[in-house]
């Protein structure tokens, strides 16, 4: 190993422990939002990259956990790379974590065939062969077996639906009514859709958004320069594969898109409240212009529509607050008062397709 090698090196694991520390969002005590990126390839299906660099972008990235998920049936690189085994992705890439080291890594398998049923994601398996079926409902069912949450991948994906429209087929309200799938994706690389969302909402799926990575991310989503990853995030107790596997289960799922935060009201709303503190107001002087501190805890801006009958004094009634930023309010209340209600929508909150978030703060 020449120096310039350990001193890059040593760059790369320092940046890494300091991504490490920095949550994405804040939350209450005793609680944490975790990032998970539940889609990625590698070479052991059709990917570009060996598994340890999929470890390697999810440290420099911070996320919490990554599922290796490749290809059960379609394998291209397969005369290069042959391999009967189809955990081996999953098992370099947990060979590397250190004992104390915060980002977990899970088994997964995406099960492929045509349309229907399309792309089926299988995390938290126990054996990827055991997968492997001649008809696709038997891997569904043994993954279910197995424990693992099932979802289905990019059903708006055009190489399937031409129109790019997510739509349910009878297999998939099969599998739905069956409780052999779990989640959809809502939001897959660098698509979003709002018929998936609402597929979602209809049937209980969990909400999800994933890279589905092939090459490299900093490439893909130019994280040099602020950019990040589709991610999925879950509210546990526990920074543990077995809370995350708890809370997707229930359904306790929000995708970070951009700037874009998407999912059931319920879990909006609990992310924002923690993430948008208000502080104490406070009246200068004899005027009746109430100066309030706001700052945003999280790692997404957030842009705010004020509903309220107050107006302010420097700013319009329609704003943004970049992330880890505090700004102030100026409100023309006309008297003093003791507290007031500031009912926002949040426009870059996403409960349902074309519907924001409306949540009100109270300041006393």
């Amino acid at each position: 190993m020449t120096f310039k090698y350990k001193m890059i090196k040593f760059f790369f694991l320092g940046t890494t422990a300091i991504l490490a520390q920095d949550p994405f969002f804040k939350s209450e005590a005793g609680t944490y939002w975790l990032s998970t990126d539940l889609h990625i390839h590698t070479v052991f299906s059709d990917g570009a990259v060996w598994p340890s660099i999929r470890v390697e972008e999810a440290r420099r990235e911070g996320l919490d956990l990554i599922a290796m998920t490749e290809h059960l049936e379609y394998q291209p690189h397969a005369e290069d790379l042959p391999h009967p085994d189809r955990n081996r992705s999953f098992n370099i890439a947990s060979g590397m974590l250190g004992e104390d080291e915060s980002l977990k890594v899970i088994n997964g398998s995406e099960i492929t065939r045509d349309m229907p049923p399309g792309h089926i994601n299988a995390v938290f398996i126990k054996d990827a062969n055991a997968l492997l079926h001649s008809d696709s409902l038997s891997g569904i069912q043994e993954a279910n077996k197995q424990g693992a949450f099932v979802f289905w991948n990019h059903p708006n994906w055009d190489a399937h639906r031409k129109d790019g429209i997510a739509r349910l087929e009878p297999f998939h309200k099969y599998l739905i009514s069956n409780e052999l799938l779990h989640g959809i994706e809502v939001v897959n690389e660098t698509t979003f859709s709002e018929e998936a969302l609402q597929i979602a909402l209809d049937n209980n799926l969990a909400i999800l958004g994933t890279s589905d990575i092939h090459g490299l991310t900093g490439w893909a989503h130019n994280i040099e320069k602020g950019g990040h990853r589709p991610m999925t995030f879950v509210k546990v107790s526990q920074k543990t594969p077995a809370a995350i596997k708890k809370a997707l289960f229930e359904r306790k799922t929000l995708v970070w898109f951009n700037d874009l935060l998407i999912g059931k009201k319920d879990v909006v709303s609990e992310l924002v409240k923690e993430n948008i503190r208000f502080g104490s107001p406070k009246y200068p002087e004899d005027k009746t212009i109430l100066n309030v501190e706001v700052t945003n805890e999280g790692s997404v801006p957030f842009h705010m529509e004020y509903l309220g009958e107050f107006s302010f004094h420097e700013r319009a009634t329609v704003f943004s607050i970049p992330p880890k930023t505090t700004i102030t309010l100026k409100i023309k209340t006309e008297e003093r008062k003791n507290s007031i209600s500031l009912p926002f929508r949040i426009l870059n909150a996403v409960i349902a397709p074309k519907k924001y978030l409306k949540h009100e703060f109270v300041v006393k």
